[in-house]
């Protein structure tokens, strides 16, 4: 289950909290025993409230240690007040089935999860086919800056000893890049496809940003 959504439970039940002291206090023994068969409270908690002779203390006890219970005891309680028994002695609990935990930041972060599945799975849809050509080398050079050492040690796999090599034959920076990334490319042979060096690209500390490099996974 949801961590967060769970957590908002509780902030839903103690928002909620005064008008249900209200509403429950006309028979809290009522609620008590019918939580009590949920076992929504621990022993020592059930009688604890039951010594309450205040029925709006009553009340206030048993949501107090529900709500100290945790998210579970608080998700019951909310589903125990929508049943039938529970909706038919207490008419005014109508509300609680309308009530809906606030979801939009878990939906948000769904959202992003599933653009990043959509891209993964693009990627491993043409991991197999389309080799990189020299022109998308060329734009990617254009894009890797001073860290292209640690990019082709760490991302491409290629040795220090190649990377000076490769250093004292070009003297300018895109050149050098290019390369590098050529070198790699000669390497892998059938696996240096664009969607295996995007993969590559958009892992770890030297990730280049994705508008730079999500050209690879185009097919056009």
């Amino acid at each position: 289950p949801d961590v967060t959504i769970n957590g908002k439970k509780i902030q839903l039940l103690r928002s909620q909290k005064a008008t249900l002291i209200e509403i429950l206090s006309g028979d809290a023994d009522f609620v008590l025993q019918h939580a009590d068969a949920r076992s929504l409270l621990s022993l020592h908690g059930y009688q604890q409230v039951k010594a309450c002779r205040i029925p709006s203390e009553k009340v206030t006890d048993l949501l107090d240690h529900i709500i100290q219970r945790g998210p579970e005891a608080a998700k019951g309680l909310l589903e125990l007040l929508k049943e039938k028994d529970l909706q038919e002695t207490f008419p005014r609990l109508d509300f609680i089935k309308h009530l809906q935990v606030n979801t939009s930041s878990s939906g948000r972060t769904k959202k992003k999860r599933r653009h990043e599945q959509q891209r993964e799975n693009k990627l491993l849809n043409y991991q197999s086919s389309h080799l990189v050509n020299e022109k998308q080398l060329m734009t990617v050079a254009r894009a890797i800056g001073k860290c292209w050492r640690e990019i082709g040690r760490s991302a491409l796999d290629v040795s220090s000893v190649k990377l000076e090599q490769i250093e004292e034959d070009h003297s300018l920076h895109v050149e050098r890049v290019f390369a590098m990334l050529r070198y790699w490319q000669t390497c892998q042979r059938k696996k240096a496809t664009a969607a295996h060096l995007h993969s590559l690209l958009s892992q770890g500390e030297w990730a280049l940003p994705s508008e730079s490099i999500d050209f690879l996974l185009r097919t056009d």
